[in-house]
């Protein structure tokens, strides 16, 4: 009967303890409780954003990075990665394709490269802005100071992508280098949403060491920390990291953990991500069916594409791309969605 009660308290309420996030997670296995949730999240979802799903053009625009955490492909000491970074024209070239296909958003995600100071950002966001003012910017690069954060959104960020990776201090350091520290992390989601931004969190799911509690801890987190993004995606083993030799997470864990977000974060924008669609070719569609509503095809030039390798078998040259618009919205529309050319802002 238990278990009844946390969901009924999870509906009703959007907030669960640790302890109650943890049970039901013990019942990861439970079909009827997995669907509850899928309804439940799926209502939540046509209530704030219908059956639009927004797009957003992804450009990886550097994978040279300063840190070597454990599980990333594109580590500082992985000398077997093909290092690249693009120029600022390079970068504009990518949002003018992407908005003569109808994209509103553009991702800018890279590695931490001190190579794009806050001086260099700030010119290359400025020079978006102004050539696309109609379109939202969000940067993904990791962790800044407060005043960077402050001077990219001066200079027109709309959104900023951190994944927190694990709220577990101890599974933290298993998984970065002893320079690196989860308050320092939580310390920059906190400046973000204090500086205004629509901010993004998130996990992997199986990463090596993570269990049951931990992930309690990381839904727990999340409902405290009300991001406006969550990004969510299986772990995926790369053959140059120290763990190539673990196993990848559960696409059912994960599609699991996707309801629970949309129930405790109910406006939230949840990414079907590309890690879904690696290891399933349905995983995206399946993410949308849990109550996910944003997808993010890939506006990098198409020979870097390869080169942008968090993990191994990274889908990078067929209908992921932005360029089969197309494709992805018969897929998407096969399942009773709509593809929408829109911002898609937070629902406020």
């Amino acid at each position: 009967m238990i278990i009844n009660d946390i969901i009924e308290k999870l509906i009703k309420t959007h907030r669960l303890t640790i302890e109650e996030f943890e049970i039901l997670l013990s019942h990861k296995d439970n079909e009827d409780v997995k669907d509850i949730l899928r309804r439940e999240a799926l209502s939540l979802r046509h209530k704030y954003y219908g059956k639009k799903v927004f797009i957003r053009g992804l450009i990886e625009f550097t994978n040279y990075c300063k840190n070597n955490c454990l599980y990333c492909g594109i580590r500082r000491d992985n000398c077997n990665a093909n290092r690249y970074r693009l120029t600022h024209e390079e970068i504009l070239e990518c949002c003018r394709d992407g908005y003569e296909l109808g994209y509103r958003t553009f991702v800018l995600q890279g590695g931490e490269d001190p190579y794009f100071t806050d001086e260099r950002l700030v010119e290359l966001i400025s020079a978006i802005k102004k050539q696309y003012s109609d379109c939202a910017v969000t940067l993904s690069f990791g962790e800044r100071t407060r005043k960077s954060y402050e001077l990219l959104k001066n200079a027109g960020v709309d959104r900023y992508l951190l994944r927190h990776e694990t709220a577990d201090e101890v599974h933290y350091q298993k998984l970065h280098p002893k320079e690196m520290s989860l308050t320092n992390r939580k310390r920059c989601l906190q400046d973000l949403k204090e500086l205004g931004y629509q901010v993004g969190a998130g996990m992997m799911v199986g990463s090596p060491g993570q269990t049951l509690d931990l992930l309690a801890k990381d839904l727990y987190f999340l409902q405290q920390l009300e991001p406006h993004m969550v990004g969510i995606g299986p772990f995926i083993p790369h053959k140059d990291t120290c763990f190539a030799d673990k196993n990848p997470g559960s696409i059912q864990l994960t599609l699991m953990l996707l309801s629970i977000v949309r129930i405790i974060l109910p406006k939230v924008l949840l990414p079907a991500t590309t890690a879904l669609g690696t290891l399933d070719l349905q995983g995206r569609e399946k993410g949308i069916m849990v109550g996910c509503n944003v997808v993010m095809p890939n506006l990098s030039p198409t020979v870097h594409r390869k080169d942008y390798a968090l993990y191994d078998n990274k889908i990078s040259t067929g209908e992921e791309s932005a360029q089969s618009i197309a494709n992805i919205s018969e897929r998407v529309k096969s399942i009773g969605y709509e593809i929408v050319k829109e911002r898609g802002d937070y629902a406020n």
